[in-house]
């Protein structure tokens, strides 16, 4: 038996079936359903873009011992144009025994412990050396050049919090902190499923009708740019039979299935009939967005399902509105905005009377303005309206033209 639980389930003979969800109602309705995956402890080789998902401590002190932040020699804190006999060497990872007296000096090397009975260090540019000896060029004040133990991080505080990604300062940070491990959120399992009889593999020559599957690629990049594997995107026949047997196959291993086209009403949509059977529940299915409308969402169990549409552009931007968010819930993460919240139209766009608009947009600078330019047609087939995009601008449902110059919301295009 599969495991069922509730999340606003929309049956398709019910009133709200016919109407559209608006787009900030689709996307709570996909937060509420992505909640964390199960951790894993992972080495510090494996942890960069990684959520972090226990706090990181300091094991000890770092630096653990006064070191230096020169090249030069460890003495006692004094006047200028003192000479100083050199009594020995402190290198790093092999500290002088000496204790320094009075009038002597230890040559030392940048991260190297302090000397016993040294107070600071005065940097060799600072000293001329002779046999066995140097002559001070510059006075030394305690603590010069001196790194004191625990100065960067102290035992047991906490140098990294949960809910973090991983870069690569962050993983610096945690093996200073004394780590070899991390536990992370587990990346989630993402398997792309692509409809349609006339889909041709790329560069498979094309016969009548036939066109080659550019969703697959593009889709299986996003979700691996998010942090997600994919498992590798699969084509599936116009066949209600094969639809089930592919569906059935990617319940069981995946964490998300996308689906992109045959989720409308035609005769060779077998998609959400097959959902059915199969026990995945509907959250939503169209959404008041162009374009993009018949994007369809549901989950059985803690398998999230995503029904895109099959238009490439459609497919990308509700991946950006809708997979996105929910890619980055399951791992823990809370995305932190790249960009702008908002831009002004650098052209007038024709409103949808009904849906709010996705326009795919450049940014560019304009008297201290960041402007959004519309990236050529905007058809839902127009892959080049991807190429060099930044943003999403969204343009509000209405009547006549959005005028150039009117505040759009903006939303990072992933790539």
């Amino acid at each position: 038996m599969h495991s069922r639980r509730r999340i606003g389930v929309v049956r398709e003979n019910e009133p709200m079936a016919a109407s559209l969800i608006t787009i900030a109602e689709a996307r709570e309705r996909v937060l509420r359903a992505a909640q964390p995956l199960g951790t894993e402890r992972v080495a510090i080789d494996d942890a960069h873009g990684r959520v972090l998902a226990a706090d990181v401590r300091a094991t000890g002190d770092v630096p653990p011992f006064a070191c230096s932040a020169m090249d030069g020699y460890a003495v006692l804190e004094g006047d200028a144009d003192r000479t100083l006999t050199v009594v020995g060497e402190s290198r790093a990872g092999a500290p002088s025994a000496t204790v320094l007296g009075d009038g002597n000096a230890i040559r030392i090397s940048t991260g190297a412990a302090i000397p016993a009975g040294a107070t600071a260090v005065i940097p060799q540019e600072d000293v001329e050396a002779n046999d066995g000896t140097i002559l001070t060029r510059a006075a030394v004040m305690p603590g010069d050049h001196v790194r004191g133990a625990g100065e960067d991080m102290s035992s047991g505080e906490t140098v990294l919090r949960a809910g973090i990604t991983l870069g690569a300062a962050e993983l610096g940070a945690a093996v200073s902190a004394g780590a070899a491990e991390l536990t992370v959120y587990r990346r989630p399992m993402v398997q792309v499923l692509c409809t349609g009889d006339e889909l041709r593999a790329p560069g498979e020559p094309l016969g009548p009708g036939e066109i080659h599957n550019s969703n697959a690629p593009m889709l299986d990049a996003l979700a691996a740019a998010e942090g997600a594997i994919a498992g590798g995107a699969r084509r599936l026949r116009d066949d209600p039979e094969a639809t089930e047997a592919g569906l059935a196959a990617a319940l069981d291993t995946a964490d998300v299935v996308i689906v992109t086209g045959g989720v409308s009403v035609g005769p060779h949509d077998h998609v959400k009939p097959a959902l059915d059977r199969l026990g995945v529940e509907q959250g939503f299915w169209r959404v008041a967005l162009q374009p993009g409308k018949p994007t369809w969402f549901g989950r059985r169990g803690d398998v999230l399902v995503f029904g895109l549409p099959g238009n490439p552009v459609s497919a990308v931007v509700t991946f950006s509105l809708f997979v996105r968010p929910a890619l980055a819930a399951l791992q823990g993460r809370t995305e932190e905005p790249s960009l702008e919240p908002e831009a002004v139209l650098g052209a007038a766009v024709r409103r949808n009377p009904d849906r709010e608009q996705a326009v795919r947009v450049r940014l560019e600078r304009s008297n201290g303005k960041l402007v959004a330019i519309p990236n050529g047609p905007q058809g839902s087939h127009i892959v080049t309206s991807l190429l060099g995009a930044d943003a999403l601008a969204f343009i509000p449902a209405g009547t006549g033209e959005l005028e150039a110059g009117a505040a759009v919301a903006l939303e990072r295009l992933p790539r």
